[in-house]
């Protein structure tokens, strides 16, 4: 079993970093997506730029307040401390997650990579909702141990756009494939990685009902959740 305080600083300080690059880079960097778009050819529809667009920054903003909300609720401190924050900056998270997914699924047919690539985010798109509506599921339920299992599941996904594009340039610079086809392989790559990073990740943390937050929550039986 690992501690949780130094993971969940380095965790702090991956998700803190990757969103200020993730903003500073669409909005201010590049708010036309002109680098992005440039890898965009043979596309089987009319890209509409402005409302693309439109729809990319609304993504971009509400992964990053995904990113955001899913951080918060990883903190023991919260958890034990502000009970009414914890369970409503959840609700946050999950609306964050379903309006990511509709966006993301508005630019699928446009993915770099053609159908192939669409046919991967969809995917992606539908186990990222499967996951955190069953986290909801299970906090209902009062089972805390899974509802943070589920829960750890599903804020992998958070980092799908990260994995995409380590892979990518792994595959593109590393081994010189073309960009198109490294950023295809990106895509499925990632939904193997985000499902079994998870899982290594709950193994190392250990039961729950071990955990400072988990006997505090033990003891006072969270009447209030439904």
């Amino acid at each position: 079993m690992i501690k949780r305080n130094p993971f969940y600083a380095l965790l702090v300080a991956v998700t803190f970093l990757f969103i200020i690059h993730t903003l500073v880079k669409n909005y201010l960097v590049d708010p036309g997506a002109t680098d992005f778009l440039s890898h965009k050819t043979g596309l089987s529809r009319e890209l509409h730029l402005p409302v693309w667009l439109n729809v990319m920054y609304v993504h971009v903003a509400f992964a990053c307040i995904a990113m955001a909300a899913g951080l918060l609720n990883f903190s023991n401190r919260i958890l034990k401390n502000k009970r009414m924050f914890h369970r409503v900056n959840g609700y946050v998270y999950m609306v964050s997650v379903l309006i990511v997914v509709l966006t993301s699924g508005y630019m699928a047919p446009y993915a770099t990579g053609g159908k192939i690539s669409g046919i991967g985010f969809n995917a992606l798109n539908l186990l990222w909702l499967f996951i955190t509506i069953m986290a909801f599921v299970q906090i209902k339920k009062k089972n805390v141990s899974r509802h943070r299992n589920w829960m750890i599941r599903s804020y992998a996904f958070c980092f799908t756009n990260m994995f995409i594009h380590l892979i990518s340039t792994l595959f593109h610079q590393g081994f010189g494939l073309s960009y198109i086809a490294s950023y295809t392989v990106g895509v499925y790559g990632s939904i193997v990685l985000l499902l079994i990073i998870p899982q290594v990740i709950i193994g190392m943390l250990g039961p729950y009902h071990n955990s400072t937050a988990g006997k505090a929550l033990e003891r006072t039986k969270i009447a209030d959740l439904d």
